[in-house]
């Protein structure tokens, strides 16, 4: 096995091409004028409307949560407080000025900004073995087995140079390249102008790139 590990392409290493990482402007129109009508057949008492909205959208909050606390248990109840909120808040919930996506995402990270300060905890990722599977090796030997293991290895140098980011770049590549949210988007969410976004996210993967070869591994 050589000394280094690669990583390609370096832009999005777990998330595919950038074509694939990006929704197209209809299928991003479509899924969210499907949130607004649940939205608007749950305040009108419609319990099997709130149970499909809550089952679309708890994977990426729940995923959310993980992502930023690294303990299941802690992802699990803030991902039902983040439910709760959404279930007592929804009438304030107006469509025509965010997708509901985005805003279920920016009362998620407004929780999870009250959780830290409450429990002063440090932001830290999962291992990254799901977003490792777009990682591949200069040189594999001894078949799946070792394959197996050389993603469980990138995905923990992964996990570690993200953790030893600032917290502001480490959530803007975070969201680009894991949750592959749009710049727009990601400005909705995190209350700044898009340009910022973007600075924050090439600082970031450059920052990232640079813990990286730190580590051995070659973007």
């Amino acid at each position: 096995m050589s000394s280094q590990t690669a990583v390609q392409p370096w832009s999005a290493p777990w998330a595919g091409s950038r074509q694939e990482g990006v929704y197209s402007e209809r299928i991003a129109r479509e899924a969210a004028e499907r949130d607004a009508a649940l939205v608007q057949r749950c305040l009108q008492g419609d319990g099997n409307a709130w149970e499909t909205l809550v089952r679309t959208h708890t994977r990426v909050v729940h995923a959310t949560c993980y992502r930023f606390t690294g303990h299941a248990e802690d992802a699990r109840d803030l991902t039902q407080d983040v439910f709760v909120r959404v279930y007592r808040g929804l009438d304030s919930y107006q469509p025509g000025t965010a997708a509901f996506r985005t805003w279920l995402l920016r009362l998620t990270r407004n929780l999870l900004i009250d959780h830290y300060r409450k429990t002063r905890k440090d932001r830290i990722l999962d291992p990254l073995e799901d977003q490792a599977s777009g990682v591949k090796e200069t040189s594999v030997i001894g078949g799946r087995a070792d394959h197996t293991l050389m993603r469980r290895e990138v995905s923990e140098k992964l996990r570690t140079g993200l953790g030893r980011m600032s917290e502001e770049l480490r959530e803007a590549v975070i969201l680009r390249d894991l949750q592959q949210m749009d710049y727009q988007q990601i400005a909705t969410v995190l209350g700044i102008p898009e340009g910022t976004v973007k600075s924050r996210i090439n600082r970031g993967r450059r920052d990232l790139a640079k813990h990286l070869r730190a580590m051995g591994v070659r973007p």
